[in-house]
């Protein structure tokens, strides 16, 4: 533990602020989930991003420090976030950046049993998922960054 901290100690402040936003937002994503489901919760992370924004590209460095502090929050944070929590933790960090990003959705049919996943892409490169990860899962045509009727 105490090595986590000598590392959160040596971050910059804003991966600092990116790091506590992720482990606020994480916790409520996951209680949002619970009470209100998939859709709600999508819509109110959307209505609490800035109405004009300005989209960019972002930079290796800030796709790298956002998507290492999301992970590191949902491994320090509060309880065990599913990787739907994370997508859309790091999908609602990077809009909020003005980062185009999207949220994917995939299955999979094991022998077994059925899965899904989620990851979220940025100009079809998966950020917070190794690349081999997605490919075992056939994602959703419609990218689930966007709501129904929001196509132009």
């Amino acid at each position: 533990m105490w090595k986590a901290f000598q590392r959160y100690r040596a971050l910059d402040p804003a991966a600092q602020g990116l790091f506590w936003q992720a482990v606020r937002l994480l916790a409520v994503i996951g209680v949002s989930l619970r009470l209100r489901r998939f859709q709600q919760t999508k819509e109110r992370l959307r209505k609490k991003l800035p109405a004009q924004t300005v989209e960019h590209r972002g930079t290796a460095e800030v796709l790298q420090k956002t998507c290492r502090m999301v992970k590191a929050a949902a491994h320090y944070g509060f309880g065990r976030p599913t990787c739907l929590e994370q997508s859309l933790a790091l999908w609602f960090l990077l809009q909020r950046q003005g980062i185009s990003a999207q949220l994917r959705i995939g299955v999979r049919k094991l022998p077994e049993k059925f899965e899904a996943h989620a990851w979220v892409e940025c100009d079809g490169v998966a950020l917070n998922q190794g690349e081999e990860v997605h490919q075992h899962y056939a994602a959703f045509e419609a990218e689930f960054s966007e709501l129904p009727g929001e196509h132009v």
